[in-house]
């Protein structure tokens, strides 16, 4: 089942909504008062034109996959962001042989998301998490595929032996996507892809746009690459601490399960990807190592954006997700996550310098990877 189309959250949206639907004239736009790390209206954009060369959308033409007006558009969106990206970068600050910058990079300091839930998250936050993560985790591994043929050797091998755990090994439903929709199932969710879209912020979309990008880009195969690689490196940690939450919940075997696979492969695949993948794609192409270092550093970065957002909402006492429509009308909510009143006594309320530290490694954070916050 292809996604709907999401509601359009300002001009960059609209605009290309409206090209999708009605076949409008698209514009380049101009960006010069939008945040391209945050905007929540510049990465909803992005990220539907990212996702018709996913999944597409429901009533909407496959040919607008190769829409040279949307083309154009995604390509000043996506430069823009890169842009931004590569400004915070400082290649100085960590060591410039891609190995040891990924190891320093995963002991970066960042807010203490997983932590903050297996002390004392409770069933709403396991839910509310599981709704940020479906952009990404409904469709996990498929972006970093695309690099699979642009690989060559080691760092190819050390790949497909990744992806090939991410996909259960070709055995169906054991896939980790289809883990996660179970989960989000038990949750009490929807498990269709793109259900939750309008739910989540800038700063949530941002997260998957950054892997589409580099996906998408062979340019970036590089980037990809240590994305990849940190995601992997950062996984067993956070993973093990959402996997402490959902057993203190208790009655959710198969979110329990989809974080025990993780814990259990990804020890493995950090060694994988580090000292095969990135170390063969390097030997391959030593150009591209700075982007190799670039690729996870701006990973860190945009996971430690979405992971203060929503400890910053906790704090506040409400919920991290957008609001809907419904709510701001006074609907009745479909379902029991569209009400953001219900999310008013989700205040975790941590110890302060638990909820404030700026000396939790990445691997204990947000996780500094999409698979694992």
């Amino acid at each position: 089942m292809r996604p709907l189309l999401p509601t359009p959250r300002g001009p960059l949206s609209s605009a290309l909504l409206a090209r999708l639907t009605d076949g409008d004239p698209l514009a380049v736009p101009s960006l010069r008062t939008v945040d391209p790390l945050t905007d929540d209206d510049f990465h909803l954009a992005l990220w539907c034109c990212y996702e018709l060369h996913h999944h597409g959308f429901d009533r909407v033409d496959d040919d607008r996959e190769w829409d040279v007006e949307i083309l154009r558009f995604r390509r000043v969106l996506e430069s823009v962001f890169e842009g931004a990206l590569r400004a915070e970068h400082q290649p100085g600050a960590v060591p410039s042989d891609p190995r040891v910058a990924l190891r320093v990079i995963g002991t970066w300091a960042g807010p203490p998301l997983a932590s903050t839930i297996a002390a004392q998250g409770e069933l709403s936050h396991l839910q509310e998490l599981a709704v940020h993560r479906s952009a990404y985790q409904l469709k996990e591994a498929d972006p970093h595929t695309w690099a699979i043929p642009r690989l060559s050797g080691l760092g190819r091998s050390a790949m497909i032996e990744i992806q090939a755990d991410e996909y259960g090994s070709g055995v169906p439903g054991e896939a980790h996507a289809e883990l996660f929709a179970r989960a989000m199932d038990q949750l009490g969710l929807n498990s269709d892809f793109g259900h939750y879209i309008d739910r989540l912020p800038g700063t949530t979309l941002a997260t998957d746009n950054l892997v589409t990008m580099f996906g998408l880009n062979r340019r970036l195969r590089g980037a990809l690459i240590g994305h990849l690689a940190l995601f992997e490196m950062c996984s067993v940690t956070p993973m093990s601490k959402y996997l402490t939450a959902a057993r203190r919940v208790g009655s959710l075997p198969a979110l329990e399960r989809f974080y025990e696979v993780h814990v259990d492969v990804d020890a493995h695949h950090a060694d994988l990807a580090l000292n095969q993948m990135v170390a063969g794609f390097v030997a391959d192409e030593p150009d591209l190592a700075a982007d190799v270092v670039f690729g996870a550093a701006a990973l860190a970065k945009v996971e430690g954006r979405f992971a203060h957002q929503v400890l910053r909402s906790w704090d506040d006492g409400c919920s991290s997700l957008r609001p809907t429509l419904e709510a701001g009308l006074g609907v009745a909510p479909r379902d029991h996550l569209v009400d953001a009143s219900r999310f008013v006594d989700l205040r975790l309320d941590p110890p302060r310098n638990a909820r404030r530290s700026t000396g939790t490694p990445m691997s204990d954070a947000s996780g500094g990877v999409p698979s694992t916050s």
